[in-house]
């Protein structure tokens, strides 16, 4: 009844008998999919970064066009990957645990042809998760190690239950064995900060640092297969919808020009004070305009503090506190100076061993800055002034 039209090799299948569905539709629609996934993923960070410009400038589109004409694409850039550089760990790992947990647990059911996830699993090679692990390790708070312990023994756990099912002494040692000693391991070191964490009210710490060393020993085999496609595939939507909310919420805090202090001291001089000029036709604006008032000659000095947009020829243009862009004549700018970044406070006290739980260990191996007395001009005011 059937008659198979496939004789050279590397050819699809394809069957015309009634109740059979025909694989090249399946494997189309596969790639179809994923062809718009990796269509759709680079306009990720170009909207990222569109949205923080937008949201800098105040939802101003001549401040906003003023700066995509003077910030740095390369800065921009940088900006995005050192404050998303934790996000590949977590997709690499979350994805992995949910496609070979589906993969050991309902095989009839594991089709890369027809499952972005389980395609994903299929061609993810060993060392882009083994980079992961290390990526996460040097990049994710203290308080997230034990999570990427437990994501990173899960897979160990999963990838060894399915390479090797022959093998019940390796099977048991990786998947029951190696968890509880690591869960020791972890309750020893991280036992102290725990009790702190619980006694100062730190739930979501004393969580984070309590849970995943016990639940390490809960997934590192097959759950019944009936719910396994539906739990995966559940999970990774959600995991594929909130984070790319959380990262955007990320991004959007990081600075994207350096913040400066410019000393202003006017001076008569007619040709330093720029005239106000409307915006040109194209939308870029031209020298003088702005949404904040022309320097006044008769001012007195101050400090104007801002982020430092450019300095061309002729002004010095600075974002201040306010949203406002200033046109500071170079004529007018006595002194300015880079100011640091200002330390966020830390949420938590909780460290184990003396380690905070809220650095990373980049951080921590990174050289500190020296500590110096603060620049007054910083602080908004004029040097010598009290």
């Amino acid at each position: 009844m059937g008659e198979d039209r496939a004789t050279a090799p590397g050819v699809p299948r394809v069957v015309t008998s009634f109740g059979e569905a025909r694989r090249p539709r399946r494997m189309a629609g596969a790639r179809q999919a994923q062809q718009w996934l990796l269509t759709l993923l680079p306009a990720f960070p170009v909207l990222l970064l569109v949205l923080r410009l937008w949201q800098l400038s105040q939802q101003d589109m001549s401040t906003m066009l003023l700066l995509v004409q003077y910030v740095s694409p390369l800065g921009l850039l940088s900006a995005l990957l050192i404050a998303l550089v934790w996000a590949f760990p977590v997709v690499v790992l979350a994805f992995g645990v949910l496609g070979r947990l589906l993969r050991l647990s309902a095989p009839d059911r594991f089709d890369p042809e027809r499952s972005l996830l389980a395609s994903g699993t299929a061609r993810t090679p060993g060392w882009v998760i083994s980079a992961a692990v290390a990526l996460g390790a040097l990049t994710w708070q203290l308080r997230f190690v034990p999570s990427l312990l437990m994501l990173a023994l899960w897979l160990l756990a999963l990838r060894t239950r399915y390479l090797h099912p022959d093998q019940p002494t390796r099977v048991l040692l990786v998947s029951v064995a190696l968890p509880l000693a690591a869960a020791i391991l972890a309750y020893t070191v991280l036992g102290p900060a725990i009790w702190t964490a619980y006694q100062d009210r730190e739930l979501a710490t004393a969580a984070l640092l309590a849970v995943p060393p016990a639940a390490t020993v809960l997934l590192t085999g097959p759950i019944p297969g009936w719910i396994a496609p539906t739990l995966t595939h559940g999970l990774a939507f959600t995991v594929a919808a909130v984070l790319p909310v959380v990262m955007g919420a990320v991004f959007l805090r990081v600075p994207l020009l350096p913040t400066a202090a410019i000393e202003v001291v006017p001076k008569e001089s007619a040709r330093t004070t720029p005239a106000a000029t409307p915006a040109t036709g194209d939308g870029a604006l031209t020298e003088g305009s702005g949404t904040g008032p022309p320097p006044v000659a008769d001012a007195d000095p101050e400090v104007v503090l801002g982020a430092l947009i450019a300095v061309t020829d002729t002004s010095t243009i600075v974002l201040d506190r306010a949203a406002t862009v200033r046109f500071l004549p170079n004529g007018w700018v006595e002194s300015q100076v880079l100011c640091p970044q200002v330390t966020e406070v830390p949420y938590s006290l909780v460290s184990v061993r003396g380690w905070p739980v809220e650095e990373t260990a980049l951080n921590w191996m990174m050289p500190r800055r020296p500590v110096v007395d603060p620049d007054v001009r910083c602080e908004g005011r004029l040097p010598g002034a009290r």
